[in-house]
């Protein structure tokens, strides 16, 4: 009872305090702009404008928060990367570009969190050992959607491999590269994971997905630019 009763009192007081989502967000927030040393309870606090003793309200030391903030990265970006190689699709450069919505989709695939949680592996044992499993199951689950449609096991390990190993490569070089100039490279980039050429029905749809239309080959457009003007008064 004594516990059930202190958990009511922090919910009560949570709105001064601050809630655990909130300090995981500003823990997040910091990771992704100072790395893993800026992720300490009195800078955030600062930060959330809270009393340092606040944080110990909602997490029990900061390796806690630490802990939640790995299950974060895990539930988000391998999460969502999964749910992608999972969806349906008719071809495998459909499939494909499934997986590249989490490339070009922050709220799928965070790379800048990634690229920080790759770096806190640096500090780490525990999070390096995340990381190599983490790689592990996106690489199976790559490898499993190309086995989904037709190909055998080492055409399928490799080609998930190779188009994992890829991304990851930008994101560790932080390569700087425009939407619609990411536009133009994925078809090719299809044509080299699948050996198909993806369909420009399921380009269309694809590029819709992000606001944009071709409207020839290697121009982007925004679509609203693409719709078809209301005709005034005059035209009735």
């Amino acid at each position: 009872m004594a516990r059930q009763s202190k958990a009511r009192e922090k919910d009560a007081d949570s709105g001064w305090r601050g809630s655990a989502d909130g300090w995981l967000e500003a823990a997040y927030e910091a990771l992704k702009e100072s790395g893993i040393d800026g992720v300490k309870v009195m800078p955030l606090a600062k930060r959330l404008k809270l009393s340092r003793t606040s944080f110990y309200w909602f997490f029990e030391d900061r390796e806690q928060l630490l802990a939640a903030l790995l299950e974060r990265w895990r539930d988000k970006n391998t999460g969502n990367l999964i749910r992608q190689c999972e969806s349906y699709a008719e071809s495998i450069a459909e499939a494909i570009l499934n997986v590249f919505e989490c490339w070009l989709d922050n709220t799928l695939f965070d790379s800048q969190f990634e690229f920080a949680v790759r770096s806190w592996a640096l500090q780490s044992e525990e999070v390096a050992a995340a990381i190599a499993a983490a790689d592990r199951t996106r690489m199976a689950a790559l490898s499993t959607m190309f086995r989904r449609f037709g190909y055998d096991a080492d055409a399928a390990d490799t080609r998930a491999r190779t188009l994992y190993l890829t991304q990851i490569g930008y994101i560790s070089m932080k390569t700087d590269e425009g939407l619609t100039e990411r536009f133009r490279r994925i078809p090719h980039y299809t044509s080299i994971f699948t050996g198909e050429r993806p369909a420009q029905r399921e380009l269309d749809r694809f590029f819709g997905k992000f606001g944009y239309a071709e409207t020839e080959p290697g121009v982007f457009v925004p679509l609203s630019e693409t719709f078809r003007q209301a005709p005034t008064t005059d035209e009735y």
